[in-house]
């Protein structure tokens, strides 16, 4: 077996080695000097005898702030890596729509932690999906999943068509081996894999589960922040682009697409992660969420839970997304004379919680690092009987929130069960008994009770 070696850029790029700073910048790199081109794209011929090849994230003709493309310098055209595709099955990582008639979506629904297994699973057999919503095939809508990763995936590459992958570990780290650069991220760090870019994922520590959302519409991008203004929040400069490092493997490498919802295979002589040089704003990166700089109220009431959106996707209809990233972490409750946790409500919107660590301050009980929850479009839910009573009689001095990191996929779409959901992963057939306890406190009389 030839000996695998990653060749990476050294040139300090930021604070953090093997990184660049900022989100949808226009970078730069390269793995050998004088690899990139200057002043043009496409040159008669490339250093190196590289090829020149375009990756386009939108349509050639999106408006410039929209428009997203990288110009890849390689050792081969990734033509040379696509053979004939031959389908295989990958049961458990579901696409939309995957509608079962025989399952109920209209729940409220938590699950426990999926279990680690002794199972051989890489990223792509270790993927199980929870909930789907839209549609692949029109590229609206998304996928909730939760991976269980044993196994390295070697000589074994990847890419989806259908879809930009935001990764959420919550026990293990992963290393992904990218096209146009290697991103480690840990349990309170994110990912975001592009569509269509090629890479393999390892284990650097062992075993690791995590949480995958799938987006099938427009990519990830700041929210506005409105009146908050040009700080706080998810702050650009913290968001890492990794530098160009490519390998000249030359062994039988598999490569797996996702397109459509449907697995296909096919099989190159080498690998397909040979991308000395780059530049443009169509990359991967990753994020601490240790970073987020919350904001809230600091007198009364408290805003909406939008005021914690990480990232957005956006649905084309102003204010209303295809997705939003929301977490909960530590932060201070000042508020006086207010019900601190999050408001009894039904939305339009659908929420799949997470929790990667700590308690979550409306479900004490029951919601622990691991576990998830689905409250489906127009469905009433809200605080346990627990938090209601404390939050209810707490004293109003400011609290501090404290090793708590929960986070949401919000979509404007109804969310539907997959069959493992609803018959294979650890539900809490309970669940709903959690405001069994919540009591009448109306008698016709004026006055807190």
């Amino acid at each position: 077996m030839p000996q695998r070696k990653m060749v990476q850029a050294d040139a300090p790029c930021g604070t953090t080695p093997g990184y660049m700073p900022g989100f949808g910048n226009d970078f730069e790199t390269e793995a050998l000097p004088g690899a990139l081109p200057q002043g043009q794209n496409s040159p008669q011929k490339c250093n190196y005898g590289l090829y020149a090849e375009q990756l386009s994230g939108t349509a050639f003709t999106a408006p410039r702030g929209e428009n997203q493309r990288t110009w890849c310098y390689r050792i081969r055209p990734s033509v040379k890596h696509v053979g004939q595709f031959s389908r295989i099955d990958v049961p458990y990582w579901r696409s939309a729509p995957d509608i079962d008639p025989e399952i109920q979506s209209l729940v409220q629904r938590r699950w426990d932690p999926i279990p680690m297994t002794d199972e051989a699973l890489t990223w792509i057999t270790g993927m199980r999906t929870m909930t789907t919503a839209g549609d692949v095939n029109t590229q609206v809508g998304m996928a909730a999943h939760v991976y269980l990763v044993t196994a390295d995936m070697e000589d074994e590459y990847f890419f989806s068509a259908d879809s930009e992958l935001m990764v959420v570990p919550q026990d293990g780290r992963l290393r992904f081996w990218t096209e146009l650069g290697i991103i480690d991220v840990a349990p309170l760090e994110i990912a975001i894999i592009p569509r269509g870019l090629v890479y393999r994922v390892t284990l650097p520590d062992g075993p690791a589960r995590g949480f995958v959302c799938e987006n099938y519409g427009a990519q990830f991008t700041l929210p506005n922040r409105g009146p908050i203004g040009a700080n706080c929040l998810a702050n650009p400069r913290d968001f890492k682009t990794p530098v160009a490092a490519f390998e000249d493997h030359d062994a039988e490498s598999r490569v797996v697409i996702k397109w459509c919802g449907q697995f296909s295979e096919t099989f190159t002589d080498h690998s397909p992660l040979d991308v000395v040089a780059w530049h443009g704003n169509y990359a991967p990166c990753k994020y601490d969420l240790r970073a987020y700089s919350p904001v809230g109220a600091i007198l009364f009431d408290h805003p909406d839970p939008s005021i914690f959106t990480v990232l957005t996707a956006p649905s084309g209809q102003p204010g209303t997304a295809n997705i939003d990233f929301v977490i909960f972490k530590d932060r201070w409750l000042p508020a006086e004379h207010t019900f601190r946790p999050p408001w009894y409500h039904r939305n339009i919107m659908t929420e799949f919680m997470g929790n990667i660590t700590g308690q979550y301050d409306a479900k004490p009980e029951g919601f622990v690092p691991g576990g998830m929850s689905l409250h489906n479009m127009m469905l009433p839910h809200g605080p346990d009987t627990q938090a209601f009573e404390h939050a209810s009689n707490e004293p109003m001095v400011p609290v501090k929130l404290e090793n708590t990191m929960a986070f949401m996929f919000e979509t404007r779409f109804p969310q539907h069960l997959t069959r493992f959901a609803a018959f294979e992963a650890p539900v809490q057939d309970n669940y709903t008994d959690c405001w069994a306890g919540l009591e009448k406190k109306f008698d016709g009389t004026p006055g807190e009770k």
